[in-house]
């Protein structure tokens, strides 16, 4: 008789593939608008290009955004490094990330190494998806629907008159939402460039605010304060990322949704914030906190502790992510 796997909901399960080898490439992508943010301005986007070959043939495809151009080349090296390491593995992300957390145990699984460990696992679903002609989003249980998305393609740091006339521009092609960046010199300024963008975006369109970690928890407070009025949808990452503790102090201060989430680096980042309070919305980056693998972790943690979830970047796997996340939002 033929050898018919079976799934645990009872359907074919995808056809095993083998991994023959990583293939990377590193670009420098421009980006249109500039972000200037509390934190520095990005000029350009470094992305390390994966394509994770099979024997069978089927070629699993994804991208790393490295933020910084200092960090591409080690991306890519330690890629091609992996690659030796896993030819003739099967195409399985769970045994796969098994694998990686323990090769990087005694270094770590963050920053390069879990990028890397990211995209390899991006990669990996990716051809699995294509070995079974699926649509990820499938694949993970879920149904293809529309994904609510906002536009963050600009409004840096630029001034309230810059601002209000990008906002326009960023809700043109008919996005309901966009995000502002804050972090001016004081308070009255944020409010200024918030009202400014509210002014062109009219009441309909929502709009939501990022400090980029620049204040202190005290500082976040007081400007939060000023904002709570201004009907922002959230004020995202006000301190330091990793300050779940302050975090918490202000999301409990403040009338207007914290959101935390882009640098969390595993799961457990996630498990750690919630457990402190430090967020009422969650948004994780597919680079940053493990790939695929990992995200449906943080759906199952946000799930069971009511979190709205939300996505940062990597529009192209996140949307089927997002699709399959419980507490989508």
């Amino acid at each position: 008789m033929p050898d018919v796997s079976m799934s645990i909901a009872g359907s074919p399960a995808p056809p095993k593939v083998t991994l023959r080898e990583l293939r990377v490439r590193g670009v420098h992508v421009p980006l249109k608008r500039p972000l200037a943010t509390s934190s520095g301005t990005v000029g350009i986007a470094p992305l390390t290009l994966i394509d994770l070959l099979t024997h069978e043939g089927v070629i699993g495809r994804t991208y790393l955004f490295c933020y910084t151009p200092l960090v591409l080349k080690p991306v890519l090296e330690l890629l091609r490094n992996l690659s030796a390491m896993l030819a003739g593995q099967p195409v399985v992300p769970l045994e796969l990330d098994r694998r990686l957390q323990r090769t990087f145990r005694l270094l770590g699984n963050s920053g390069v190494t879990g990028m890397a460990a990211a995209g390899i696992d991006m990669a990996a679903w990716d051809a699995l998806a294509r070995a079974a002609g699926l649509p990820l989003v499938r694949l993970l249980g879920g149904e293809p629907r529309r994904v609510p998305a906002y536009n963050s393609n600009g409004l840096g740091i630029i001034g309230a008159a810059r601002a209000a006339a990008e906002a326009e521009e960023l809700i043109a092609p008919g996005f309901g939402a966009v995000k502002v960046r804050l972090g001016y010199d004081d308070a009255a300024a944020d409010v200024a460039v918030v009202r400014a963008v509210r002014r062109a975006i009219g009441e309909r369109v929502q709009m939501m605010s990022d400090y980029n970690q620049a204040l202190s928890a005290p500082e976040a407070i007081r400007r939060g304060h000023a904002l709570d009025g201004e009907g922002l949808y959230w004020i995202e990452e006000p301190t330091r990322a990793d300050d779940y503790e302050g975090n918490a102090r202000i999301a409990r201060a403040l009338k207007t949704a914290v959101q935390i989430g882009e640098n969390f680096g595993s799961a457990s980042d996630m498990a750690n914030a919630i457990a402190a309070g430090a967020c009422d919305y969650a948004m994780p980056d597919a680079t940053k906190i493990g790939g695929v693998t990992a995200w449906m972790r943080c759906a199952a943690l946000a799930e069971a502790h009511g979190v709205p979830m939300s996505t940062h970047l990597f529009p192209e796997v996140s949307a089927h992510m997002m699709t399959a996340t419980p507490t989508a939002h």
